[in-house]
């Protein structure tokens, strides 16, 4: 059997690069898309000479061109965090359609397994706890989250017509709050935020009263379930993240123990849209892939802590 090649968009960013050094040690050949808009090459850095390894410059809402043999393409390529849904909000809405159609031509040319970065976003602030696939959402498609939402539940109804209508095998991963090395100390999310606040000695900033829940996924749990669902035979989506959800409060109180900081945690309204509950109904990744996360959040957090101990110097 030849060496697997496979493609992934956004592989400058978090999630994206550790979806390469993943694959590479699995034994794929992998070409890695990105226009860096939120990615950084730092995060590929360490893949530099090697040569089962070549990043390519470029918007993939514009054609993809690729010679020869491609086996996978996972469509990562999106800002996901909520500054940038007020800072790229047209990029975020054409890479999620313009994009996810440029990289189905390309899986349809290639005749090509397609994986789709979908997100818990599509949820919307769900009236349904925790959120299992069947739940169709509760979304504000013109709020300001409503660019990352819709981009989202487009690009899913795209992978299915495709799948339906040209035969692609296609999968839909949906991803729950992940966290870990690399992610952007200015990214926005309540990880990166209290972490860099803690470090800093600066006020721990909470939205509302910090009753409202989240369930953190260690990245390398979340890269494990991705795999696993692109070697399946789903093409419905699949969520994968996390269970043990814990209030945005005790989260900071958390960072605070763990980083012996001295912070004092302040509060500011929620944002409009803020979802009040997230958590995932992974009863289907159980079944279907044997999967669920193994990382517990004190070691997870730990690992996190040290990187960002790293880049703030």
């Amino acid at each position: 059997m030849s060496q697997p090649h496979t493609v992934v968009t956004g592989g400058a960013g978090f999630l994206g690069s550790h979806l390469c050094d993943h694959l590479l040690a699995k034994g794929h050949r992998v070409t890695c898309i990105d226009n860096l808009l939120t990615g950084s090459v730092d995060n590929i850095a360490h893949l530099a000479g090697n040569g089962d390894f070549r990043f390519i410059k470029q918007d993939v809402t514009e054609y993809v061109f690729l010679p020869g043999q491609v086996d996978n393409i996972l469509h990562f390529a999106s800002p996901a965090s909520p500054m940038d849904f007020t800072r790229f909000p047209i990029q975020i809405l054409k890479v999620g359609a313009l994009g996810t159609h440029k990289t189905l031509g390309l899986a349809r040319e290639k005749q090509a397994r397609f994986l789709l970065a979908s997100t818990s976003e599509v949820y919307g602030d769900p009236e349904v706890h925790p959120q299992k696939e069947d739940y169709f959402g509760n979304v504000n498609p013109i709020g300001v989250r409503g660019v990352y939402d819709e981009a989202k539940r487009f690009a899913e109804a795209l992978t299915m017509a495709y799948h339906r209508t040209h035969g692609i095998d296609t999968k839909i991963v949906r991803i729950f709050n992940t966290y870990g090395p690399r992610m952007r100390l200015d990214d926005g999310r309540v990880l990166p935020q209290f972490m860099t606040q803690a470090l800093r000695g600066e006020d721990i900033t909470v939205f509302g009263d910090g009753s409202q829940t989240r369930s953190f996924t260690y990245v390398d749990d979340l890269i494990d379930g991705i795999c696993r669902l692109l070697e399946s035979a789903e093409h419905l989506p699949t969520n994968i993240g996390s269970t043990d959800e814990v209030t945005i409060m005790e989260f900071a109180r958390e960072i605070i123990e763990l980083t012996g900081s001295r912070s004092r945690i302040v509060t500011q309204p929620l944002p409009q849209g803020d979802p009040k509950r997230r958590r995932p109904d992974i009863t289907k990744a159980r079944a279907l892939l044997g999967w669920e996360p193994t990382t517990p959040r004190r070691e997870g957090l730990a690992k996190t802590l040290d990187y960002f101990r790293t880049k703030l110097g």
